[in-house]
């Protein structure tokens, strides 16, 4: 961007560190910042910094939570016979907008990937298995995403849980292959969710 202003280019910089934010739209962002009033400076900061200090990981499902449980695991209404196994806490969001799936979830933190040294051990799985034993539950529904990582790990998952007794399904593969989950529409999630087969 140049050296117009020491200070512009720090807050382009920063932008610039965001996911699927670039130099140009980095500049954008801070050009914006520069014209918003200071009231709504003040409120995006401390948003920002609220955030980092209370959301923290749900001790039930590993999601985000403002306190020990998430909403979702708080919630009486929710079918606590049923586990959506996401990868990543950001899944959760995306499958809870297609309005599909009524029941609870579970975050992995990943996918197995011997290739960059990750195995079962270094996911979230241990807590799932815990869950499982859980008389109510009677199905696990294996959302990761369509590649070879995420099949290698639905695979995984179904292994081990299966001899249990408990029902486990996958997501159809609605979502194209590559793909991730938060690009998915709701229509293509919904869809997904309500095809499902079991593994």
């Amino acid at each position: 961007m140049g050296a117009i202003s020491r200070y512009l280019d720090a807050l382009v910089r920063e932008f610039s560190r965001l996911p699927g934010v670039g130099p140009k739209s980095a500049s954008r962002l801070a050009f914006h910042v520069l014209r918003m009033p200071e009231g709504d400076v003040r409120s995006l900061v401390d948003a920002i910094r609220e955030v980092r200090k209370h959301i923290t990981a749900c001790a039930v499902c590993g999601g985000i939570a403002d306190g020990e449980r998430c909403a979702i695991c708080a919630d009486p209404a929710r079918d606590r016979g049923v586990i959506c196994v996401v990868e990543q806490q950001k899944d959760v969001l995306t499958v809870e907008r297609s309005g599909a799936f009524t029941g609870l979830y579970h975050v992995l933190n990943g996918v197995i990937s011997p290739l960059d040294g990750i195995g079962p051990e270094e996911l979230n799985i241990k807590p799932l298995l815990e869950r499982c034993k859980d008389v109510a539950v009677v199905e696990i529904v294996i959302a990761t995403n369509p590649s070879v990582e995420g099949d290698a790990t639905s695979l995984y998952l179904s292994k081990i849980i299966k001899p249990s007794g408990i029902k486990v399904t996958r997501i159809a593969h609605g979502i194209p292959v590559g793909a991730d989950l938060e690009f998915a529409d709701g229509a293509t999630i919904y869809q997904s969710l309500k095809c499902r087969v079991e593994m």
